[in-house]
């Protein structure tokens, strides 16, 4: 079994699905040989001849793609590299299936099978193979520092002789792993912090973190595994006038509201963006899903006039990816987990019946097996018990 692991096509990506302190575990892999595309640990201040000393093989990407018989990726190929691949082999990492679904195509007459790491399941056995969980941890944190440092003014209170500087004010949307760790870290840079989820049953892990639960009287929207499910219109619109109050009295908001297999939920509209504070900064963490906020674009800072000055808007692009030495730790370990499962006698096996290949293995045999990928793109369910 020839494991190649693949730098992301997107420059701003700097993570590696290989590291040093999982190498050993990959290698031990019962009839693995691994190799990697060269300059793979760039972003992670690791050589190319450090990957080889601990037992790997420097190769092109091309090489990778028509060699592999497992190959790792940080995130989608491209449609190109997708219908190039070597035919029977095996794809992992973050394929974006919802808005890849071209590539997914070509995948699919490549007879290749694809497991989305986005899809794995929130089960105990699976924590460790748990990508989304990892990175959004690390982009909660990368959420409130990029806040800070476009904010003119301090995060924590200030007693001087010259006066006192009151505390910012940080509103948090979404109580998610991102939304957790962002209010844990205003928090800790001594912000005055409170939360909203439209999950009642959220409410004690954001008084957890040292934050406020907003209880704005509405019904809660909880679907499965744990996630948000979507908002009808009016649901939305009454939870945007609840919220209008408390987002205009907001220094920095930061939303991470995302419901899987559709577009973010728009949680702040233009209107309510009108009524903040000059100065105010928002961060949407799910720009890059079409985003909770009117006007965000991925990879940019827009500039928003208001009464008496402007606010920012942070569209969030792979901010994990900023964080890349331990967002590639920690996903380098996600992967080797899912492939100890995945494995056996130095052969690709995923069983079909597992919970975890049901929840993740979008393409099958070159068969879109899970169920949300294939209403996405309009295809029939398949029978009960396949891709679940």
């Amino acid at each position: 079994m020839h494991i190649v692991a693949l730098k992301s096509p997107d420059s701003s990506d700097h993570r590696s699905v290989i590291h040093p302190e999982t190498i050993a575990k990959l290698v031990s892999l019962e009839g693995a040989s691994v190799s990697f595309e060269s300059g793979i640990g760039h972003g992670i201040n690791v050589s190319d001849k450090a990957f080889a000393e601990l037992g790997l093989k420097a190769i092109s990407r091309d090489e990778c793609l028509s060699n592999g018989d497992l190959i790792i990726t940080p995130s989608s190929l491209t449609l190109t590299e997708s219908a190039s691949i070597k035919k029977g082999s095996t794809v992992i990492g973050m394929l974006n299936p919802f808005y890849a679904v071209e590539e997914l195509k070509a995948l699919c007459n490549s007879n290749i099978s694809a497991v989305s790491m986005e899809f794995i399941p929130r089960i105990t056995r699976a924590q460790k193979m748990d990508v989304l969980s990892s990175q959004a941890n690390l982009a909660g944190y990368a959420a409130v520092l990029e806040a800070a440092q476009h904010l003119n003014s301090a995060l924590p209170m200030m007693m001087t002789a010259a006066g006192t500087i009151p505390a910012a004010k940080v509103l948090v949307l979404g109580a998610g792993v991102a939304g957790l760790q962002a209010m844990a870290t205003a928090k800790r840079l001594g912000a005055i912090v409170s939360a909203y989820d439209v999950r009642a049953s959220s409410a004690d892990e954001v008084k957890s973190m040292g934050a406020t639960f907003l209880d704005l009287g509405l019904d809660e929207v909880e679907g499965a595994g744990g996630y948000a499910r979507e908002m009808t219109p009016e649901r939305a619109k009454a939870q945007q006038d609840a919220l209008k109050k408390f987002i205009s009295a907001s220094d920095v908001v930061i939303t991470t509201a995302a419901v899987p297999g559709r577009k973010a939920p728009t949680l702040i509209t233009t209107d309510m963006m009108s009524e903040m504070k000059p100065g105010a900064i928002i961060v949407d963490l799910a720009a890059e899903s079409g985003g909770n906020v009117d006007g965000s674009v991925a990879g940019q800072d827009v500039v928003i006039n208001v009464p008496g000055g402007s606010i920012t808007l942070i569209g969030c692009k792979d901010l994990a990816s900023q964080l890349a030495v331990h967002a590639s730790k920690l996903y380098a370990q996600n992967v080797v987990s899912l492939l100890t499962l995945m494995t056996a006698e130095g052969v690709v096996t995923p069983d079909e019946e597992d919970e975890v290949v049901q929840g993740s293995a979008v393409v099958f045999n070159g068969e879109i097996r899970n169920a949300m990928a294939r209403e996405a793109l309009n295809l029939p369910a398949l029978a009960t018990g396949k891709g679940e």
